[in-house]
């Protein structure tokens, strides 16, 4: 079994990132295996509703021009799937939200490819806007049929500067209960 993780952040290892290591660091522990793509450094379009992945049914968009069928790609060859985001005026980033917008267009598309799929969302913060940050990664999770484990809290941890997440104990307590509790899902789902 695999988790593809996801990191939304224009900061590359920033909070985010740290963030998502700390689930995936739990999962490996499960003897899960992991990945994790950065987005910083990358744009990615919207979707352009052109219905193309609907007529080819090819499991890819047909936007040439950047990495998103790669992303993708990972993403329905995974057992598991980790978003994450800093928020960015009380929602994920733009790059973000392109990949849920073409994702879930792509996947339904295509017969469901994310259906039955464990999901987990998680949010660095700096003060406000995490719930409906958490929500917006959700919202793909659930249009697509995907299952979501929960934790000890909402899955965001609080910090501005670069590394500040990390003394947000309880954030970094809620990622290492997600990441048990995503193993465990898994394990359940993938018998």
């Amino acid at each position: 079994m695999k988790v593809m993780a996801i990191n939304g952040s224009s900061r590359k290892d920033g909070n985010t990132a740290v963030l998502l290591q700390t689930v995936l660091k739990e999962l490996a522990a499960e003897g899960i295996g992991t990945e994790l793509i950065q987005l910083a450094g990358t744009s990615l379009k919207g979707c352009q509703a052109c219905n193309q992945c609907r007529e080819n049914r090819n499991r890819r968009c047909v936007i040439p021009s950047d990495n998103f069928n790669d992303y993708f790609s990972a993403m329905a060859g995974a057992e598991g799937i980790l978003l994450g985001s800093p928020v960015y005026f009380t929602d994920v980033t733009a790059s973000m939200k392109a990949l849920i917008e073409r994702s879930g267009r792509v996947a339904g598309a295509n017969g469901g490819l994310l259906r039955r799929k464990v999901g987990a969302a998680v949010v660095a913060v700096r003060r406000a806007g995490a719930v409906h940050t958490f929500d917006t990664l959700n919202h793909l999770f659930l249009y697509s049929e995907m299952i979501v484990p929960g934790s000890v809290y909402w899955n965001l941890g609080i910090g501005g500067d670069p590394g500040q997440v990390e003394s947000d104990r309880e954030g970094i307590e809620t990622m290492q209960s997600l990441g048990k509790n995503m193993a465990w899902l898994m394990r359940k789902v993938n018998l």
